[in-house]
């Protein structure tokens, strides 16, 4: 059983879940939205996402056993614990289950052309283990979009269907704040990405991959994520003063939790080499995203 919990990472899907939960009760009814899920319907969409989450994982390591057993040896599960054949019926299993729970939700809510956010994110997470992942930035932007996704699908549907005319200030409002977590969500992946790339670099090399690392090299890539850091440093900076600053607790937490681990990731990348600092950098920005995320579950506090 432990092979398979490894397999679909059970700690990001549980990460992934929590995040969807605090979205909607640390901010959504924390401040009266208009809602559309009860706790059944969020259920039922983290467990949607979960499974194609699962999903994504288990195809990425079925197409990704020859990188993985160079960069990570024993950690390989695909072909040591678990089949091929059988990482695809799960593969198939979770995203049929995934996109049909989606597909009720979607007419549940009222908004079936949502469906298609489910079908779309199957097809996209299966190009991206076969073929997009070989593509510099290419591959890294798609799963950043994911993680984004995963902030926003919780308020298409359970915010967006129940505007109307009374209630749109407030709704919009909390669907622009929620815009925001998922801008930061896929700039800190963004950069966990290239990260890791540097991580894997020589897996990849042998993979016949084009990734950054690759193509530009391991002292250019390096100052390219020093680069893309400065973004998401200078708008944590100005959301922090602008909007927390007045609250001593939310300050400390960014400025500790957020904003000084970045730094601190741009610093040590700046002339990082071994694969020892890459993956040390890489756990940090994991850090970062977590307890940005979870914040989300503070603003009751805040304002």
């Amino acid at each position: 059983m432990h092979k398979y919990l490894r397999l679909i990472r059970y700690k990001n899907l549980l990460f992934i879940a929590a995040t969807q939960f605090l979205i909607k009760y640390g901010l959504f009814e924390a401040f009266g939205a208009a809602i559309t899920l009860n706790f059944f319907g969020c259920f039922l969409l983290a467990l949607a996402t979960v499974c194609l989450a699962a999903g994504g994982y288990i195809i990425n390591d079925v197409h990704d056993v020859e990188t993985d057993l160079i960069n990570r040896g024993e950690k390989t599960i695909i072909g040591a614990g678990v089949s091929e054949k059988t990482g695809y019926t799960l593969f198939m299993i979770l995203n049929v289950v995934g996109v049909g729970i989606g597909f009720y939700l979607s007419n549940i809510v009222g908004w079936p052309a949502f469906s298609g956010l489910w079908i779309f994110a199957s097809a996209i997470l299966y190009f991206y283990a076969t073929y997009l992942k070989r593509m510099a930035l290419i591959g890294n932007i798609i799963v950043s979009c994911t993680i984004a996704g995963v902030v926003i699908i919780v308020g298409l549907y359970d915010v967006l269907p129940a505007i109307n005319n009374q209630n749109q200030p407030l709704q919009l409002l909390l669907f622009s704040i929620l815009t925001d977590y998922a801008i930061f969500a896929f700039l800190i992946n963004l950069l966990r990405e290239m990260v890791k790339d540097q991580e894997d670099i020589k897996g990849d090399y042998n993979a016949g991959m084009q990734t950054l690392p690759i193509l530009l090299g391991t002292s250019r890539t390096n100052k390219v994520i020093f680069t893309v850091a400065l973004v998401p440093l200078v708008a944590i900076f100005y959301y922090t003063y602008t909007y927390l600053f007045q609250n001593t607790i939310a300050t400390i937490y960014a400025l500790v939790l957020i904003f000084a681990p970045l730094l601190f990731v741009m610093i040590k990348i700046w002339d990082a080499e071994k694969k020892k600092r890459y993956t040390r950098l890489s756990f940090i920005l994991k850090m970062i995203l977590f307890f940005g995320l979870i914040s989300v579950g503070l603003y009751k506090y805040i304002l």
